[in-house]
């Protein structure tokens, strides 16, 4: 079907952004006016580099300095990687697959332990990720909320902030008082990474996610907010997802929300646009293509499976039709989210997700790069290389033979380029004819795939009549154009040149093949059949030599484009390159390698020597004018992980027993609570965020008078998804509830709320006086639902007792106050916890040893600590995980701390999650590591894991220097 101008604007109208102008520095940011922009070269890779720069816009795409910038974005959350030396890392590996800018959410309660204070030390250091993603040559789309849902607590929203009753996402004055001095702080640190001021390589200020807030009270928000940026002399441009934008007037763009499941991509992408059509002179942004997917307890969305399921869904034909379905509908602002998921550790993860945030990302949790990656890699260097993409307009209709195929024709109004989107949305492989096209063979597109073809486009010195396969990048390195073709494995790629006379044409490797009629030379080659296929083309219409390369995907993650001051280098054969340098002439490359691999190189002019991390190797010239490695580099040796033995145990939860003394406790004394859950008429306020405890566990006693007689106890309690209650009388444990696991129907329901009635055992009914201990976990504040959400009340709510008129006095107690390092989210309000069982250093020496983790069945909670030591290569880069296996019939839930670091909670009898990985940095690879994990079982079964060991998840011999994260002990 044809997009139609009215169409293709529509949805480039809905991303669309109205851009303000600078608000200092002179630093333009709006629309460049009548005169258009030309189709030219993109602005070279971003650095701090001193210099002004001017951004702008038009209908078609962002301007950098009056040159074309399609920004292809992956977004990565700091916070869920709590180790600030594997963020170069994560940032290495998108920009080495293709990504020019990295999208970063700034999270409130991350920084926020208190009203006012604001902590950006540690792993919380923005200005240390904002200067490693400068000098990795990354654009930064900045995301510091106020509320950015991405899965977390609350939203991102402070847990201080349910306890002041402020209505957020609104226009109530206390809450922009707490959200102005929340982007206060943020800006006081963006400011300095500017790209306008070349201080660094912030672009754009995304500015709240306000899908699910009332739309006047947004807009409101937003205007105060916005104010408040630009007075921090914030003068990039922003953008906002949610509402609808004027006919004019607002100062910030407009994004869509492209969040859609896997099996509901549009066919038509105009219906991204929601129906909107406005602003046609805004490019179109996406700022949240969903490369991933959130799993809840019980992995309702990947039937039990895990992440590694929600990757295999959303794959990477997935991944390759929802982005070039953007691109055929206008969309050149692009943001995957999320390109890495990362940890949701402690206390940090939404209601909606469990502890592992791996979200079936292109990069998993384990810092691995997924086959998923590989159309994100191909496309991205596409844009970046060849410039024709930056400016399309709708053109002439095209329909495929086969009507299973969609097509979407574009056309650069400059150099006549001819863009083809082939979109199949049937379950089987399609191979069809492109009538009254360039196109003169059949093309195959796979099931629910896309392929993206040109026409009629320059490579180098040279012109692509048309080409079956997706060109993945033109350059020039050296003395030679370059251009990759990458496709499916097996796959035919059939490549055509118009050449005015006959090259001289020579097939390098023996798969290719090629003839020479009336003008264009014919190319033919089954990708992948035997690793990279190269064919010389020379002379004819150019005196500068062309190679043309063939891979197949997998292929593809193999080749890599770098540039240097000394010109611009293709790399293939290792498994990542992270930086190349030129020093005279020697080529000096890093990089990782997991398997014995060659090294082939087209390098700038002049180099005649090659280093591999540092080592020199030995190279010789091949007719293609590259260098090519004698021999082979080196793969890993894969370290050898220790057993976890030496435990000791100790059982705790002394709140249990009746004589425990609680003087120090809170007394719940209030009448009234912030939150927009009722307190029952005659109870006090019980919810534990009204007394200053908002995350972790948290423990009620209770002290009964005159309750002879006393028949049952009934408890009434509020949670997020998978919380529970335990109850004990007199030391008496009284059983344990918890909340059902969700379904696919309910895995987005924030608050859950249940009655659960005791009976009192007989022994005990005659007692007058009675202390009733209740230890609930509270899981997480809710989000989305409305604005408010975040403030239901979490913990118990009410009590009522049968068969004694009698009333509870009670007193509560959670979490102490924050670590100063590891910060409020790490851990909660078990005994264990305020007495620095889970830091390294704390004397266990009196605990018993235990010869295994599985306890007698006992309600409450047992704690198990070891350490162990590794001695891993420090030339390695290895991911490490701890793995807790049982009978999945066993109820209990384990919390993991990793030399004091909370790295996440198991549930043995709703999964999914069975392996917790072990960020290096709190993970010390090459010294001694405490281990701790608080078991708290409901006393149906026997508890504690059956199995506990550490995984090497993967391992590769390169990674990037990593310094310990700072782990202060008892």
């Amino acid at each position: 079907m044809e997009l139609s101008r009215r169409t293709f604007t529509a949805l480039a109208g809905t991303a669309a952004l109205g851009l303000a102008l600078a608000g200092s520095g002179g630093a333009a940011t709006g629309p460049r006016g009548t005169r258009a922009v030309p189709t030219g070269p993109p602005p070279p890779p971003p650095t701090a580099d001193g210099r002004r720069h001017r951004i702008g816009h038009d209908r078609y795409s962002l301007l950098v300095d009056n040159r074309r910038l399609v920004l292809w974005s992956g977004e990565v959350h700091p916070f869920r990687l709590p180790s600030p030396s594997l963020w170069r890392d994560v940032l290495q590996k998108l920009r080495a697959h293709g990504h020019n800018a990295v999208t970063v959410p700034v999270a409130w309660n991350y920084h926020s332990p208190a009203p006012g204070e604001h902590d950006f030390s540690g792993v919380r250091d923005l200005d240390l990720f904002l200067r490693t993603a400068a000098e990795e040559r990354l654009y930064v789309v900045l995301r510091p909320g106020p509320h950015l849902g991405a899965d977390l607590d609350a939203g991102g929203l402070p847990g201080w902030l349910t306890a002041t009753g402020v209505t957020a996402r609104s226009d109530d004055p206390e809450y922009l008082r707490h959200a102005d001095a929340w982007l206060g702080a943020v800006n006081s640190v963006a400011v300095r990474h500017l790209y306008t001021a070349g201080r660094g390589t912030v672009l754009l200020y995304q500015l709240e996610d306000a899908r699910d807030a009332a739309p006047a009270e947004a807009r409101a928000a937003t205007e105060r907010l916005y104010a408040r940026l630009r007075a921090d002399r914030i003068d990039v441009p922003v953008f906002r997802t949610g509402g609808t934008p004027d006919a004019a007037g607002e100062p910030w763009l407009y994004a869509v929300d492209a969040d859609t499941a896997p099996d509901r991509v549009p066919a038509d992408p105009v219906r991204l646009a929601g129906g909107a059509a406005s602003r046609p002179r805004t490019p179109g942004i996406v700022a949240s293509s969903a490369a991933g997917a959130a799993d809840p307890w019980g992995g309702a969305a990947s039937g039990g499976k895990g992440y590694g399921e929600v990757r295999r869904i959303r794959d990477a034909a997935h991944q390759r039709r929802t982005t070039l379905t953007h691109l055929a509908g206008g969309i050149t602002v692009h943001n995957a989210r999320t390109a890495f998921g990362g940890t949701s550790w402690g206390w940090l993860p939404g209601t909606n997700v469990y502890t592992s945030y791996d979200h079936g990302a292109a990069v998993d949790e384990a810092r691995r790069v997924s086959p998923k990656l590989a159309p994100m890699q191909q496309l991205g260097h596409l844009l970046r290389t060849v410039p024709d993409l930056a400016r399309l307009d709708p053109a002439k209709e095209v329909r495929a033979q086969d009507d299973r195929v969609t097509v979407y024709h574009l056309a650069n109004p400059d150099t006549g380029a001819q863009v083809y989107v082939l979109r199949n949305d049937s379950d089987e492989q399609v191979t069809t004819a492109l009538p009254g096209t360039a196109v003169d063979a059949p093309v195959s597109v796979g099931p629910r795939d896309a392929k993206l073809l040109l026409g009629d486009v320059r490579l180098g010195h040279r012109r692509l009549a048309y080409s079956t396969v997706q060109p993945m990048l033109s350059m020039t390195a050296g003395r030679h154009d370059l251009a990759v073709f990458a496709g499916r494995h097996g796959e035919m790629a059939q490549v055509a040149l118009d050449c005015d006379s006959q090259p001289l044409t020579n097939r390098l490797d023996e798969e290719p093949a090629w003839s020479y009629d009336q003008g264009r030379l014919n190319v033919a080659v089954p990708l992948g059949a035997g690793g990279l296929a190269r064919v010389l083309v020379e002379n004819g219409d150019s005196d500068t030599p062309m190679v043309l390369l063939f891979v197949d995907d997998a292929g593809a993650q193999r080749m890599w484009p770098y540039e240097t001051p000394s010109g611009p280098l293709l790399v293939h054969g290792p498994a990542l390159l992270r930086s190349a340098t030129v020093r005279g002439s020697t080529l000096h490359l890093t990089g990782d390698t997991a398997g014995e691999t060659g090294l082939e190189v087209w390098a700038p002019r002049g180099t005649t020597a090659v280093t591999w991390n540092g080592r020199p190797v030995r190279t010789t010239v091949s007719r293609a004018g590259s260098l090519v490695l004698e021999g082979l580099l080196p793969g890993v040796n894969r370290p050898e992980l220790p057993a976890l033995t030496g435990w000791r145990r100790r059982a705790e939860n002394p709140e249990a027993d009746p004589g425990y003394d609680d003087s120090g406790w809170r007394t719940t004394d209030l009448t009234a609570s912030h939150s927009i859950t009722p307190v029952p008429d005659g109870q006090p306020v019980l919810f534990a965020d009204d007394y200053g405890f908002h995350y972790g566990d948290v423990w009620y006693r209770g002290r009964i008078a005159d309750a002879g007689g006393l028949e049952t106890v009934s408890l009434s309690y509020r949670t997020g998804t998978q919380g529970l209650l335990m109850a004990w009388l007199d030391g008496r444990p009284l059983g344990t509830h918890r909340m059902p696991v969700p379904g696919a129907d309910t895995a987005d329901r924030g608050t859950w709320n249940a009655t659960v009635s005791f009976a009192v055992p007989a022994e005990l009914r005659g007692r007058a006086r009675h202390v009733l201990s209740v230890l609930v976990r509270p899981m997480q504040h809710a989000d989305g639902e409305e604005p408010s959400a975040y403030r239901a009340g979490r913990g118990l709510r009410s009590v009522a007792l049968k068969g004694a008129d009698a009333t509870v006095t009670w007193r509560i107690q959670g979490a102490r106050e924050p670590d100063p390092v590891r910060g409020p989210l790490n851990h909660g309000g078990l005994f264990g916890e305020r007495a620095g069982w889970h830091l390294p250093g704390y004397d266990d020496a009196d605990w018993r040893r235990a010869d295994s983790l599985r306890a007698r069945r006992r309600q409450g909670v047992t704690w198990y600590r070891t350490g162990f030591r590794l001695d891993v290569d420090p030339g390695v880069d290895a991911s490490v995980g701890l793995t807790l296996d049982d009978d999945p019939g066993r109820a209990y839930r384990v919390q993991i701390f990793l030399n004091g670091w909370n790295m996440g909670q198991y549930i043995n009898d709703v999964g999914p999650q069975h392996t917790f990985v072990l960020p290096n940095g709190i993970l010390r690879t090459r010294g001694a590591n405490t281990l701790a994990l608080a078991v708290l079982a409901d006393g149906t079964t026997p508890a504690g894991p059956r199995d506990v060991r550490l995984t090497l998840i993967g391992a590769a011999a390169g990674g990037v220097p990593v310094k310990a994260v700072d782990s202060p002990g008892r």
